[in-house]
């Protein structure tokens, strides 16, 4: 996760300048020189367990509030799929204090936006707003965390519930090539991993959850003692430490949790799927590789090999298929890390008429020719720079920076962690580049062939064993 915004601007804008430079002028891999933004911070723990994070910036009269929830579709068991991105529905649904619809009016009300998001691993709910408004946010996120279940019914379920299949259906179904992902990650993962099944969950599981089994779901993860609050921003430290316990140190402490933890999964063999869809009038394809998660060290050499291949014009893979060769209009390579394992994806459009078997040999070569030798000290310079000048440019509100705190202290125990990964990321050398793209690229695969219905003969090397993988009407979202 890329870092957030800085409370020591000109220091550190100065380390990227300083860092631009020095691979501008010289073609060493040796670990740059950066002024590390140091964020101000205080951590404390409330009786029930919440860990909540202050750090104060006064730059502007804003303060976002953010709660993360280690909980995501990890969590969950087969046949039980989507509770948790379900759950980030019903939150909004109101609580004992906060009528329905009245959560979102109350927000603006004060000048202030909120919104939430699921993931493998952890849910998310956030809000914006002016700063002499923090009571308002604090008071409606302890409602929710507290006082949510007494009026959580089965009409609240059953509106959430067609929210959520209607998200699918736009998000999924009805959209060119929608359940690549899914497919993929059935592809990589046995069906007992947590891995192998969808954030949003299939029809089946959603229709089949009732409104106790989404109670038991709250009480045992969205307790006080499973969750990070961050509050950054134009704060007083004293006064926001007070009026967090006074809203939430009341709220009991929740059951211990056995939280899963999943080894990072491997092909013996290449996978060669083919998906086809009706409302595509092109191809594409994918190539991806099992790697590693959050917790593994490997992430950042392969975030630096992604960036080799496709940062920009002048990388390999982009370079050769997009505009020496103008056989494609899009190439995105990236390291996808979830908490405890990761893939590595390669997604290339190729222009109308261009063979994806051509895609795929060109794909291969740049490949085998990363694992045969490392990238040049100015390629991996080169994404040194990306990473420290967008830490410095990209993330410059009060919500980013406590997005990565709250990030560094629910996966890793440290708020800082942020520290550790640009540390980590500039000291990337070209070896460590060769070294994850011989150890992960040389094992199997999966090469995904997307094509329009009725044209199988686009698919790459037909040559070859493949599997259709093409939802079909009885099992599309299931």
């Amino acid at each position: 996760m890329r870092l957030f915004s800085l409370v020591r601007a000109a220091p550190a804008a100065a380390a990227a300048l300083a860092l631009a430079a020095a691979s501008s002028g010289a073609q060493s891999a040796a670990t740059p020189s950066v002024d590390i933004p140091v964020i101000p911070v205080e951590r404390l723990t409330l009786a029930n367990g919440l860990t909540v994070l202050l750090s104060p910036d006064h730059s502007a009269p804003v303060v976002a509030v953010s709660v993360w929830y280690h909980v995501g579709s990890k969590n969950e068991k087969p046949g039980r799929t989507g509770f948790a991105h379900l759950f980030e529905h019903v939150m909004f649904m109101g609580s004992q204090h906060v009528p329905t619809g009245s959560f979102d009016q109350i927000l603006e009300a004060a000048g202030g936006n909120n919104n939430g998001s699921t993931t493998n691993d952890r849910t998310n709910y956030y809000e914006t707003l002016p700063s002499n408004a923090l009571a308002t946010a604090l008071w409606l996120e302890s409602d929710r965390m507290g006082w949510l279940l007494p009026t959580l019914d089965q009409a609240k379920l059953d509106a959430q519930r067609e929210v959520v299949k209607n998200e699918r259906r736009q998000r999924v179904d009805n959209q060119p090539f929608g359940s690549q992902f899914e497919v993929i990650a059935a592809a990589l993962y046995p069906a007992t991993n947590p891995y192998s099944w969808p954030v949003i969950g299939s029809m089946a599981d959603l229709s089949a959850a009732s409104v106790d089994d989404v109670k038991d779901f709250f009480r045992k993860y969205y307790a006080p003692n499973n969750a990070t609050m961050v509050i950054t921003g134009d704060i007083d430290v004293d006064r926001t430490r007070a009026m967090v316990a006074s809203y939430f140190a009341e709220i009991p402490r929740g059951p211990a949790i056995d939280r899963p933890v999943v080894a990072p999964a491997s092909l013996d063999k290449d996978k060669r799927l083919v998906l086809t869809d009706a409302k595509s009038r092109l191809p594409q394809i994918s190539f991806v590789w099992s790697t590693v998660g959050e917790d593994h060290e490997d992430r950042f050499p392969l975030a630096a090999l992604g960036e080799v291949m496709a940062q920009d014009r002048t990388s390999r893979l982009t370079k050769l298929l997009v505009y020496d060769r103008q056989l494609a209009t899009n190439v995105g390579v990236f390291q996808g890390a979830d908490e405890n394992a990761g893939q590595f994806i390669i997604t290339i459009r190729p222009r109308p008429g261009i063979a994806l078997s051509d895609i795929e040999r060109l794909t291969d070569s740049v490949v085998a020719g990363l694992v045969a030798a490392p990238p040049t000290a100015a390629e991996v310079e080169r994404y040194k720079n990306s990473y420290v000048v967008s830490t410095v440019t990209a993330l410059q509100s009060v919500l980013e920076k406590g997005e990565v705190l709250a990030s560094g202290q629910a996966f890793h125990g440290d708020p800082a962690f942020y520290a550790t990964e640009l540390k980590k990321s500039i000291a990337v050398s070209p070896g460590d580049v060769q070294r994850v793209a011989s150890l992960y690229l040389s094992k199997g695969h999966v090469v995904l062939s997307m094509v329009p219905a009725g044209h199988l003969e686009m698919i790459s090397r037909p040559d070859l064993p493949y599997s259709d993988v093409t939802p079909t009407p009885a099992t599309a979202g299931k």
